[in-house]
C-alpha cells in the first residue's frame, strides 16, 4: 500500500495581480505552505474572531517559483527531479502511475504539466526519460514497447486527440469497465512511437486540439481536461530467465476551476458548470477515499491492541464494535467521466501524486485555501499499486522456484540414511518432475523470447508501425512493398512483401552518378520471385498456375522500382501483359501468374501524391480527369510500347486550345488563362519522372 503523494507549487504574481499590487500571502517553509488570511491582520485580536491568521499545511514537496532571484526558487527541472524521476521509477518497477495537475485556472497546472518551448514540462521530461533509459537498453539482451494516447474531456464527452475525427460531432467515444483492467476508452486509437521526437509531435498535435477560451481570470484557460496516457512495457531476459512487466502512466492536466460570471456567453457558463461539476466530483472522491483510509488505519490499529489483550468480555465487545465501524462510504466514481477513468489512479492499481498549484496573491485566498484543504486530504489516501507482470512470465518464475525447492529436496534425500529402495523410487520421482518443469521454462521462454526479438526485428528492419484506432489496426511501413490480395476465402492475415533496397552508401553513389557523371548504374536492391523448387534461393516464394521456378526479378535502384519478367513467365501490370522491363508506381495491380495478386506501395511516392492532390483540391480541372490514373480500377489504354500516360493527355489539351485560338473560337485571354493552368499540370506531371507517365514500359 502507498498514500497518494502530494506537492504544492506556487506560481509568480500574473500581470492582473501586479496591477492591481496584490500582496502576497502565501510562504513556503521546507515541506510547509502557510498562508496568511489579511482580513483578520486588519482587525483587533479577540474572542469574536476564531478565525486563525496563518494556515498552515504539510505536504511531501513544496515548491517556491515566485521569483527566479530567489535562492528557493523552484524551476521545471527541481519538479521534474523530485516528481519524474518518481514516476519513471515506479514505470520501470511496473506499477501503474498517475500525476495530476489540480487548481484554480490560471495558477500554472498546464505550465507545470506540458511547459513552454524554453522550458518544458513534466510530460516531455518523463518521456525523454523513458527513452533514455531504452536507450541504455540497447547493448543488453532486453527491450522495450512505448504506445501513447491523448484524450480530452470537454463539458462530459470524450474526444481523442490524436486522430482526424468528425467536425459535426468530435466527442462520440464511451467510457467502459472491464472487470479486470478497470475503465477504458472504447475506440481511443494508441500510437506505438520509437523515440522521443515522435512523443514531442504527437503531443503539439494533441495541444493544438485542446479547447481553451479567454476567462476573467486567464487569457488562455484551459477548458477541457486532458489525459496523456503512456503504456510502457519492458522485456528483460536475464540469466535465462525472463521478466516482462507493464505500466500505465497517466499524465493529467485538469481544467481550473473558475466563479461563474453573468456576463459570459452561454457557452462559457455551460462548460464552467461542467468543468466544476467534475472538479466537485473529483473533491468528493478525494475526500470519500480519505476517510475510508482513515478508517481502514484506525480500524487496524484498534483490531492489533484487541488482539493483544486477553480474551476478556471487554474485549470481545471492543472486537464487535470495530467490525460494525468497518463500513467504509460509497465512492461515487461514475458521478463524472474524469472520476470514473481515474478510479485506478485514486484508491486502486497505482502510484498516485497530485500536484496542487496555487497563486500567491490575496485576491485568490478563496481559492488558495480550497485548493490546499483538497490536497491536504488527497494524501489521506491509500492505493494498492502491484507490479503489473506478464502471466508466462509470472509462471515461468513459480516454475523456477518450484524446481529450486525439489532440488533442495533432493539434496536433503540424499543425505538421509533410508533404506535404498525407497530413497531410490523418492529421487526418481523428484528428478522427473524437475525435468519436466525444465521442460516447460525452457518452451515459455523460448516462446517469450522470440515474442519479443522477432516483433522488433520485424519493426526496425521494415520500418513498421502500427497503430490502433477504434477496433481498427493501421499497419504503416516506409518501405516500397507488395501487399498480396489473397482470393482465398480461408486467408485471414495481411502479407506484406517489402522489396530489397540499396545499401545507404550505393544509394548516395547512384545518386551522384545520375545527377553530375550522367551514367547509369547497376542493378542493385534486388528481390527475386519464384517457386521453391528453383535453382537459385527465392526471396519471395510463390505456388499456383503460371509461377515458374523463376519469375520475375523487381528492382529498386535509388527508389525507381522496376519490374522484369522472366523469359516466358506471365506478368501483368495494371491489366496490361508485360514482357520488358516495366516502371511500377505507387498503387499498381500486378498480377503474377494466374492467382497472385499484389498492390504495389511507394511511401514515399505516395506522400508527394498526397501532398500534390491536397494542393490541387478545389480545381474542378484536376479534381475530375487529371487524376483520374490513380485509380486503379480503370483499364488503361496502352499499345505495345506505350501506355497513355496523363502528361501525354494534357499536351493534346494544349493543342486542342491552340487551334480553338487560331480560328478565332475562344477569347484570347480566356484560351490564355486555360493554356497557363494546363501548362502548370505539365510540369506536375514532368516533375514526377521520365515522360511524366504512370506506367513506363522501359525499352
Amino acid at each position: 500500500m502507498a498514500n497518494v503523494k502530494v506537492a504544492v507549487r506556487v506560481r509568480p504574481l500574473s500581470k492582473r495581480e501586479n496591477a492591481e499590487e496584490g500582496r502576497i500571502i502565501v510562504e513556503v517553509d521546507n515541506k510547509m505552505a502557510k498562508v496568511r488570511n489579511i482580513k483578520v491582520d486588519n482587525r483587533l485580536d479577540g474572542p469574536w474572531d476564531s478565525r486563525e491568521k496563518i494556515v498552515a499545511f504539510s505536504f511531501d514537496y513544496c515548491y517556491w517559483s515566485v521569483d527566479p532571484e530567489d535562492p528557493k526558487y523552484a524551476s521545471q527541472e527541481v519538479v521534474f527531479q523530485d516528481l519524474g524521476t518518481s514516476v519513471l521509477s515506479g514505470a520501470f518497477k511496473g506499477y501503474n502511475i498517475c500525476l495530476f495537475a489540480y487548481g484554480q485556472t490560471g495558477s500554472g497546472k498546464t505550465y507545470t504539466m506540458m511547459g513552454t518551448p524554453a522550458s518544458i514540462g513534466l510530460t516531455p521530461r518523463i518521456c525523454e526519460g523513458l527513452f533514455s533509459r531504452e536507450d541504455d537498453y540497447s547493448e543488453q539482451p532486453a527491450s522495450c514497447r512505448v504506445e501513447v494516447s491523448f484524450l480530452e474531456i470537454y463539458n462530459e464527452r470524450v474526444r481523442d486527440l490524436l486522430k482526424q475525427s468528425d467536425h459535426k460531432k468530435p466527442y462520440t467515444l464511451r467510457v467502459r469497465e472491464h472487470p479486470e483492467t478497470g475503465p477504458y476508452v472504447q475506440g481511443l486509437s494508441q500510437h506505438l512511437v520509437t523515440d522521443y521526437k515522435q512523443v514531442v509531435g504527437l503531443l503539439e498535435e494533441g495541444i493544438a486540439k485542446r479547447i481553451t477560451a479567454a476567462t476573467h481570470i486567464h487569457d488562455a484557460s484551459s477548458r477541457s481536461h486532458a489525459i496523456f496516457t503512456i503504456h510502457y512495457t519492458q522485456a528483460i531476459l536475464e540469466n535465462n530467465l525472463p521478466s516482462e512487466i507493464a505500466s500505465k502512466i497517466n499524465l493529467v492536466d485538469l481544467a481550473g476551476s473558475e466563479r461563474a460570471d453573468p456576463s459570459y456567453c452561454k457557452d462559457r457558463i455551460t462548460e464552467g458548470a461542467n468543468i466544476n461539476k467534475s472538479l466537485v466530483t473529483l473533491g468528493i472522491v478525494i475526500s470519500t477515499l480519505a476517510q475510508n483510509s482513515q478508517m481502514f488505519s484506525s480500524c487496524q490499529s484498534i483490531n492489533s491492541i484487541t488482539s493483544e489483550g486477553d480474551s476478556s468480555p471487554v474485549g470481545s465487545h471492543t472486537t464487535g464494535s470495530v467490525s460494525g465501524t468497518r463500513r467504509q462510504a460509497y465512492i461515487p466514481y461514475r458521478d463524472s467521466i474524469l472520476t470514473w477513468l481515474l478510479k485506478d489512479s485514486l484508491g486502486g492499481n497505482s502510484k498516485t501524486i497530485m500536484v496542487a498549484t496555487i497563486s500567491p496573491a490575496s485576491s485568490s485566498y478563496n481559492e488558495t485555501m480550497s485548493t490546499l484543504r483538497y490536497a491536504s486530504n488527497a494524501k489521506n489516501i491509500i492505493n494498492k499499486p502491484r507490479v503489473n507482470e506478464d502471466a508466462n512470465v509470472k509462471l515461468i518464475r513459480e516454475l523456477r522456484e518450484e524446481i529450486d525447492r525439489l532440488k533442495t529436496m533432493l539434496i536433503s534425500f540424499e543425505l538421509r540414511n533410508s533404506s535404498p529402495s525407497w530413497s531410490d523410487d523418492r529421487d526418481g520421482n523428484l528428478t522427473e518432475l524437475v525435468l519436466q518443469n525444465e521442460m516447460k521454462i525452457d518452451q515459455l521462454t523460448k516462446d517469450w523470447t522470440s515474442k519479443w526479438t522477432d516483433r522488433k526485428a520485424i519493426m526496425e528492419e521494415y520500418s513498421v508501425d502500427i497503430n490502433k484506432e477504434k477496433v481498427g489496426v493501421t499497419i504503416d511501413s516506409n518501405l516500397p512493398h507488395l501487399m498480396a490480395m489473397d482470393d482465398d476465402i480461408l486467408s485471414t492475415g495481411v502479407v506484406l512483401y517489402h522489396l530489397r533496397m540499396l545499401p545507404f552508401l550505393f544509394f548516395v553513389l547512384c545518386i551522384f552518378r545520375l545527377c553530375f557523371l550522367h551514367l547509369n548504374t547497376k542493378k542493385e536492391g534486388t528481390t527475386k520471385i519464384g517457386r521453391i523448387d528453383s535453382d537459385q534461393e527465392q526471396d519471395i516464394v510463390l505456388q499456383g498456375q503460371w509461377i515458374e521456378r523463376e519469375h520475375c526479378i523487381i528492382s529498386n535502384n535509388c527508389g525507381i522500382v522496376t519490374l522484369q519478367p522472366v523469359q516466358g513467365a506471365h506478368c501483368t501490370v495494371n491489366g496490361q501483359e508485360v514482357t520488358t522491363a516495366c516502371r511500377l508506381s505507387q498503387g499498381a495491380l500486378v498480377v503474377l501468374g494466374k492467382v497472385h495478386k499484389f498492390r504495389f506501395n511507394h511511401p514515399a511516392e505516395a506522400a508527394i501524391l498526397r501532398q500534390r492532390r491536397s494542393i490541387s483540391e478545389g480545381s474542378p480541372i484536376l479534381s475530375h480527369g487529371a487524376l483520374d490514373w490513380l485509380n486503379l480500377d480503370r483499364d488503361f489504354i496502352s499499345s505495345s510500347t506505350y501506355i497513355f500516360s496523363p502528361l501525354e493527355k494534357e499536351r493534346q489539351v494544349i493543342t486542342a486550345l491552340g487551334s480553338t485560338a487560331w480560328r478565332g473560337g475562344e477569347q484570347p485571354s480566356v484560351v490564355k488563362e486555360q493554356v497557363r493552368d494546363h501548362l502548370e499540370k505539365l510540369d506536375v506531371y514532368k516533375s514526377m519522372g521520365p515522360n511524366g507517365m504512370h506506367l513506363r514500359v522501359l525499352r
